[in-house]
């Protein structure tokens, strides 16, 4: 099984690893790997593998049956290389401070009016979250939002711990989640803000996300709501 750098160092950038598979000439598995895959509303990163000097441009990252898959745009790599990695970092610290911001919008959320988070999906430039809210407008929105940035603007430290599946999982704010045959979670603790299992990249403090910016709200249907945001350059 592939060790997983990123859950307990999100800034890794470079890594040295082994190719210990390779199916179709194109999905690669290494012994390790710090590239994140599509999970959790939280897409893919990308980067390069490097082999004899030879650059294999890494286009899309999934785990199947436990496994983490790389996708690579040509063929030529093979079982026993020992390849150097580096992560597109301008992608995934975008997507790192989106998480991030997104754990503290869902958490004054829930606070605020009882809901539950029920869905997102993170990118580079705009995300969304999805709760089980009865009504909401604009204004109501934008007020969580200012909340939320009031939060960011404490500078609060954000801490990766693993703990016991039956007390991670009471932390959860999400309505419906399958946690599998796992027996430890690692948990994503916001200082003071927040504190959720969470398998995605996350940065180390809030000031990192300098603030959120309200973008829109969609009604999805009855007990379905969903809000829009970006993020400050």
């Amino acid at each position: 099984m592939t060790e997983v750098l990123y859950l307990k160092d999100c800034y890794l950038k470079e890594f040295d690893a082994t190719v210990i598979s390779v199916k179709d000439n194109k999905y690669i598995t290494l012994d390790k790997t710090a590239f994140y895959p599509v999970s959790g509303g939280q897409p893919n990163d990308t980067g390069k593998i490097i082999s004899s000097g030879i650059e294999y441009n890494v286009i899309f990252v999934g785990k199947f049956d436990n496994n983490i898959s790389h996708e690579v745009d040509k063929e030529g790599l093979k079982q026993g290389d020992k390849v150097h990695c580096i992560i597109d970092w301008n992608r995934r610290y975008k997507l790192m401070r989106m998480h991030t911001a997104a754990h503290i919008l869902d958490s004054v959320i829930h606070k605020e009016s009882g809901a539950l988070f029920t869905g997102n999906q993170l990118g580079e430039d705009k995300s969304r979250l999805d709760f089980n809210l009865e009504t909401f407008d604009r204004e109501k929105m934008q007020s969580y939002i200012t909340k939320a940035n009031e939060e960011i603007k404490k500078s609060k430290e954000v801490k990766i711990s693993f703990m016991p599946k039956e007390e991670a999982s009471k932390l959860s704010m999400l309505l419906e989640w399958d946690y599998g045959d796992m027996k430890e979670l690692r948990v994503i603790d916001i200082e003071g803000i927040d504190k959720q299992p969470c398998g995605g990249t996350h940065i180390k403090n809030t000031s990192e996300i300098k603030e959120i910016i309200f973008d829109s709200v969609d009604n999805k249907g009855k007990g379905r709501k969903r809000i829009y945001f970006k993020l400050k350059d």
